[in-house]
């Protein structure tokens, strides 16, 4: 399959712990209340079994939406671009016998043997938390070494251009730069949806939910702010089947939707539609503000 990597990126938590103190002595005028951790915000867990837990997590985030349904691999390569493969993690993967490096390759973008990698949306999965790495990773070695291993990336006339101007970077440069970026913040009651959308959406709509105005696709990623033209139904119709109001098929959302977004909770649609909801109102209000 032949496609640039401008357009591979638009190929597109819950439980929170609720905590209460009863009977626990007011403190001293002088004396500060101590600090209390906050509940860590993450994906549904719907087994107690890890591998279970990291499979559906693996699907969520696209893992085998570009690494293929059997992780061995899948070529993107493009004339311009360059010799792009995704690596075959069948085989990878056994040569990470320390789990802290396989969680480097995820986070940090740096392969084995200290290799930068390419074209792995690593600053989406800066901030997942510590329990849901785990269960990817031991989903991750339940697979028998298949197929071929694939060559490193060589880069086209294009690819070593977009190289040059900064405007195509490496999995490691692209932590540098975006790693730590989240999307708009409101508030707490929003914690989840918002850990959500980093993680999944972002990939293709921008960690500033503005959209992808890449023209090299038909129809480019649209701001998220589009999700206050839908009901909650509507939502959940477009996130499971990639159908908008009106019931088109959309290039990219309409595969990433039947195949990752299926698999979230109905509580995690809504988290999302939720907070999307809260983002849009937030910015109609600040717009509509006369000091706006």
């Amino acid at each position: 399959m032949n496609i640039s990597p401008a357009a591979r990126r638009g190929a597109l938590r819950l439980l929170p712990l609720l905590l209460a103190a009863c009977g626990s002595p007011a403190p001293e005028p002088d004396e500060a209340p101590a600090a209390q951790a906050a509940p860590e915000v993450a994906f549904a867990r719907l087994s107690a079994d890890p591998v279970a837990h990291g499979e559906r997590l693996a699907t969520v985030l696209g893992c085998n939406g570009c690494h293929g349904k059997d992780l061995t691999g899948e070529d993107w390569s493009d004339p311009e671009w360059g010799r792009l493969w995704t690596a075959n993690l069948t085989r990878a993967v056994p040569r990470y016998t320390d789990d802290s490096a396989l969680e480097r390759a995820i986070r940090g973008g740096i392969g084995h043997g200290g290799r930068e990698l390419w074209e792995m949306p690593s600053h989406l999965f800066t901030h997942l938390s510590d329990s849901e790495m785990k269960a990817l990773i031991a989903w991750l070695r339940t697979h028998r070494p298949a197929g071929e291993d694939h060559p490193p990336p060589t880069f086209g006339p294009r690819g070593k251009r977009e190289i040059a101007a900064g405007t195509w970077r490496s999995s490691a440069a692209d932590i540098q730069k975006e790693g730590n970026r989240w999307p708009p913040d409101a508030g707490s009651a929003h914690a989840l949806g918002r850990y959500i959308v980093r993680a999944t959406c972002s990939e293709c709509h921008g960690l500033g939910l503005e959209g992808d105005k890449d023209q090299e696709q038909d129809r480019p990623a649209p701001p998220l702010a589009v999700a206050a033209a839908y009901d909650r139904e509507q939502f959940r119709t477009l996130l499971r089947t990639g159908k908008p109001i009106g019931g088109r098929e959309l290039r990219l959302m309409s595969g990433a939707a039947r195949w990752r977004y299926s698999r979230l909770t109905e509580a995690e649609l809504d988290a999302v539609y939720e907070y999307l909801k809260a983002v849009s109102d937030g910015a109609a209000r600040k717009q509509a503000s006369p000091s706006g």
